[in-house]
């Protein structure tokens, strides 16, 4: 494997870096300040349609999107893409400047994957352009949504129509009023195969019977202006066009726009932990306590070597994991997707905790980003399945591969 960067992603990322040094790091603390006031509760940032301009002007836009795609891609591979994320991810909000946002990116994979012409046309295409955002829902509360399986959201078939009852919660980004689309997972076959009852359809934001039950806090944070929140869907009434790919589709649906999305959050998760290192050996050098700098400590410098190591180690886990996808597909890949997923948010808490020890009381205010990535990593590792579940999964599919092996 060769993980050299290509000529075209070495010029992308030096014109990223460039981009996040002129507009994005002088900016943290202003959209910092503008999201945590309560008066701009669920409305976005002023200046971020401004950057958003930028970006796409500067060719910055809509990295994500896999090469095979066709015109709706850049022409990234997931390795190409790898580095990128993980410079976006320093800096959590700056990845809807670039159109890289969950979860508008998985949503905008499964419309240019398996959406009809007609659905591109409607939604990808404004999704692309950054006109609109949009929510996934398939996570619900009455049941363990781990195992999508579970998902017990009816969808049942009047007419020409769809009528669909249900709840569901943790649904981020519905609360931005820029949400025009939502992706819902829900039972229209509940007689068929276990893997084989769910589908996926769209359903516009404003259609009647999409309600808010209540917003729900992370760690004490709304996450203005996206948030995430409980609906209750009730006599929510859709054309059959707005089905995507089929009945009994959403199992498959569902794994598809996973696994891209799993591995995003893990190169994000590496940009913060290597960011946070950074700040660490800045702040060790330039803090004196009982006489010495912090960094003549062996402790501290064990603390740098030890979170140095285990940034390289998931960075190149990630790599491979990418590698494997661009190569073999997302269905071979997911012994690497699921090793990445339950280490690279778990590293990434470790080495941020390291970091937050090293400030004494500054890591835990917000006068650095630390605290926030410490909380993110923490969520991660329960968003998009959580670390038992990726770990029982990947068990199960190494003693079977080593017993097949018959080694």
């Amino acid at each position: 494997m060769d993980f050299e960067p290509t000529q075209k992603v070495r010029e992308l990322k030096a014109k990223l870096e460039k981009f996040m040094d002129a507009h994005i790091y002088p900016n943290e603390h202003d959209h910092h300040a503008f999201v945590r006031n309560p008066d701009n509760l669920w409305k976005h940032w002023p200046k971020l349609d401004e950057l958003k301009e930028k970006a796409k002007a500067e060719g910055l836009w809509n990295l994500f999107l896999p090469h095979e795609y066709g015109e709706y891609s850049p022409g990234l591979s997931n390795l190409e893409y790898a580095p990128l994320a993980e410079i976006m991810g320093r800096v959590p909000w700056s990845s809807e400047v670039f159109n890289c946002a969950a979860p508008d990116t998985g949503n905008m994979e499964v419309l240019a994957k398996f959406g009809t012409q007609a659905q591109k046309d409607q939604w990808l295409t404004p999704l692309l352009n950054g006109d609109i955002r949009s929510a996934y829902l398939m996570t619900e509360p009455q049941v363990a949504s781990s195992d999508a399986t579970n998902i017990e959201t009816e969808i049942r078939s009047d007419g020409d129509d769809y009528v669909i009852d249900g709840r569901k919660w943790w649904i981020s980004g519905i609360m931005d009023p820029r949400c025009k689309l939502l992706l819902l997972m829900g039972k229209t076959n509940p007689e068929n195969p276990r893997h084989q009852q769910q589908s996926t359809v769209i359903i516009p934001r404003d259609t009647p019977g999409v309600h808010i039950v209540r917003t729900t806090t992370v760690f004490g944070s709304l996450h203005s202006p996206g948030g995430e929140a409980e609906l209750r869907l009730e006599n929510v009434r859709i054309p059959k066009s707005n089905i995507i790919m089929g009945e009994g589709k959403g199992f498959e649906i569902a794994q598809g726009r996973l696994g891209p999305g799993r591995i995003h959050h893990c190169m994000r998760s590496i940009g913060q932990a290597q960011r946070a290192l950074e700040i660490m050996a800045n702040r060790v050098d330039s803090r004196v306590a009982f006489g010495r700098k912090l960094a003549d400590q062996s402790s501290i410098r064990q603390d740098v070597a030890r979170s140095y190591c285990e940034i390289e180690m998931a960075r190149l886990l990630t790599l491979k994991a990418a590698d494997h996808m661009d190569r073999y597909g997302n269905k071979v890949a997911k012994d690497l997707i699921g090793a990445i997923k339950i280490i690279a948010p778990q590293m990434a808490q470790t080495v941020i905790d390291r970091a937050i020890q090293a400030h004494g009381g500054m890591g835990v205010s917000d006068d650095t980003p630390l605290a926030y990535f410490f909380t993110l990593n923490r969520f991660l590792r329960i968003a998009d399945g959580p670390d038992e579940v990726h770990m029982s999964q990947l068990g199960k599919l190494k003693i079977q591969e080593y017993v097949n092996a018959g080694r």
